[in-house]
């Protein structure tokens, strides 16, 4: 962040939850005014029955759900009454200049199109945000496409990427121009925090951190 000096930082949501220190990311986050947008794991967190409401439409993967509900309650816990609240200001949408961020889609934190989504989709999500760049996070996969006059963005996880790089992931907007940005870090010292933090399922997340890919717990 020094070297780039960014004018304006933004985040795309899903903070805290499943990682080892929930309580210093959004403290630290809050207290460097950074905007953003609620993704479905604070969702998860701050109203957890719009969780179970989700998870009821697909009851075939009751094991992921009931892992995830699990890590939840760890983290809720830990975080207390005050930061879930804030979690719970969290827009749906926010927009600066030129760009608009989201965390899956206009219409919801859950459920957004893929890299491999044709160009008339991508534009029929997220051209209504009228802005000429859109920005969302939710697969963990970065990309950048034109579509139809608009910039569709993926800017990739910081902390959990899918797309087989284990480096952090993120975009870097410099005169109106995307890129996306990937740097080291210590992917073992952060697996180190996670064992030693008491999260249930730890295992699975670390899994998932060194393969830089998806997994069922």
């Amino acid at each position: 962040m020094r070297q780039t000096a960014p004018d304006v930082v933004l985040h795309a949501g899903d903070l805290a939850d499943g990682g080892s220190s929930p309580v210093e990311i959004v403290d630290q986050i809050r207290d460097l005014g950074w905007p953003g947008v609620m993704g479905n794991t604070d969702q998860i967190l701050c109203a957890p029955e719009a969780f179970d409401q989700f998870a009821s439409q697909a009851p075939h993967l009751e094991p992921l759900w009931s892992a995830i509900g699990e890590m939840a309650a760890f983290t809720r816990e830990l975080l207390g009454e005050e930061r879930l609240a804030w979690l719970g200001r969290l827009p749906e949408r926010h927009s600066t200049g030129a760009i608009a961020i989201v965390h899956a889609s206009p219409e919801s934190c859950w459920r957004a199109p893929f890299p491999e989504s044709s160009d008339d989709e991508l534009r029929s999500v997220y051209a209504m945000l009228g802005k000429p760049i859109v920005v969302y996070g939710h697969i963990h996969r970065p990309f950048i496409r034109e579509v139809g006059g608009v910039t569709v963005v993926n800017a990739g996880s910081v902390g959990l990427p899918h797309d087989g790089d284990v480096r952090a992931s993120y975009l870097l907007v410099d005169d109106s121009t995307p890129c996306i940005r990937r740097v080291e870090y210590d992917v073992d010292a952060e697996i180190g925090l996670i064992e030693r933090s008491g999260i249930p399922h730890a295992a699975w997340v670390e899994n998932m951190l060194r393969s830089a890919a998806p997994r069922m717990p």
